[in-house]
């Protein structure tokens, strides 16, 4: 996919796709024997534009085996619907699972491309009832859609949001249950979780508040909560001078380095030692 291809100045992520998966992660290809901790997550866990992602930082402090299973625009259903990536997880003594945006789940409203999360494929016969003027064949992605909705009919988008943090619950519940081995969550944002769900243009994880994260903590090893630089801070990334914007939406190399340090507690405490 051409999203993973180097470009002049851009890093080489030498994607593979771990035990024939469907999705692509960042390599090189890993064997690993014995204890580790599986990372998941989207874009950021990938560490788009960063040399060191947090994984990386967090094996190198640890000293244990971090594999990082992050994968480009990937949300909860991406893991959900990848047995290998299921399976592996389930080998693991941890699995870290970085917080993503409620509007990349398929819903009761419409729905999202298995893997790459992100993009919008249809809307179901109730988001039709609920925006009946709206002409969804315009719409390619979910952060576009739901921005464009929020302007459009607020009230109908609220009951719509509405939905979406109900279903992030509740499949974020359905995949720490299917892995069956401690988990902690990493919310890797901008700012710290919200008290209230944000507008439709916050900054990721859109959609996702405090509340939701408090509903899943009973049955979470820890939460972990990193808030990034500023946007259009770019400094230690590496990327193609017209990647610029989107690098500018992304963590850096020290919301990394922050992550990496904040979830060592959480390695100590579950056993592990250097």
């Amino acid at each position: 996919m051409s999203y993973d291809a180097p470009g002049p100045g851009g890093l080489d992520y030498a994607p593979y796709r771990f035990r024939g998966s469907r999705m692509l992660f960042r390599g090189p290809d890993r064997r690993i024997d014995g204890a580790f901790v599986a990372c998941l997550g989207g874009t950021e866990t990938y560490g788009k534009y960063v040399a060191a992602p947090w994984p990386a930082r967090l094996e190198a402090a640890a000293g244990l085996p971090c594999l990082n299973l992050g994968s480009v625009n990937a949300g909860v259903d991406s893991f959900l619907n990848e047995p290998a990536v299921l399976e592996a997880a389930r080998e693991a003594q941890l699995v870290v699972v970085q917080a993503t945006g409620a509007q990349n789940l398929s819903n009761r409203f419409y729905d999202v491309h298995p893997r790459r999360n992100d993009r919008f494929l249809g809307p179901r016969p109730l988001m039709r009832r609920l925006f009946p003027e709206t002409d969804f064949t315009e719409f390619h992605f979910t952060r576009h859609m739901t921005g464009a909705l929020a302007q459009r009919a607020p009230a109908a988008f609220a009951r719509l949001r509405a939905g979406l943090r109900t279903t992030w619950v509740a499949r974020m519940t359905t995949l720490i249950e299917r892995l069956g081995v401690p988990v902690a969550l990493l919310w890797l944002g901008r700012t710290a979780p919200p008290t209230t769900a944000g507008a439709a243009l916050a900054p990721e994880p859109l959609f996702v508040d405090r509340a939701m994260i408090d509903a899943l903590r009973p049955r979470l090893a820890a939460v972990v909560e990193v808030a990034a630089a500023a946007k259009g801070e770019t400094g230690g990334m590496i990327f193609p001078p017209l990647e610029a914007p989107a690098a500018a939406e992304l963590p850096g190399p020290a919301a990394h380095a922050a992550a990496a340090e904040g979830l060592l507690p959480v390695l100590r405490s579950q056993g592990f030692r250097a």
